[in-house]
């Protein structure tokens, strides 16, 4: 499988599409459907109605590359997001092309902290490493 570099756009095109378009018409569908530029730095994504099949269309340099990946037996879990387009990191369209329900991953809240030595745990005032002797 190919990997995206992490600076790549992702757009998701929540409805079902119907997969005889091709690159023209899904080039037409980002301009007026999704109100994007087909020709940025990005990778807009498509599904088809059985959600086995996505085809993912980008600009590269001189032209269209449009991928279709298709699924012989299971299904992709496609985001149930209201907007009409969603935006995706490529690690989650990544996840998304691997079967992974992108939005049942949760990530660790961020932290923010002031001071290193704020509130630190008694226990990690006992050195972690036995002292040497000197001998």
């Amino acid at each position: 499988m190919f990997r995206l570099s992490a600076d790549v756009r992702v757009y998701l095109h929540r409805d079902p599409i119907d997969f005889r378009a091709g690159i023209d018409s899904l080039a037409i569908l980002v301009e007026q459907s999704m109100g994007l530029n087909p020709f940025e730095r990005a990778v807009f994504a498509f599904c088809n109605r059985r959600r086995d099949r996505v085809k993912l269309l980008f600009f590269d340099r001189s032209g269209f590359v449009l991928i279709l990946r298709r699924l012989e037996e299971d299904r992709f879990y496609w985001p149930n997001r209201r907007d009409a387009v969603a935006h995706l990191t490529t690690e989650q369209l990544h996840w998304l092309l691997d079967g992974i329900d992108i939005e049942a991953v949760s990530r660790h809240p961020l932290r923010q902290y002031a001071s290193a030595g704020a509130q630190v745990p008694a226990h990690f005032d006992t050195p972690m490493l036995p002292e040497r002797s000197s001998g």
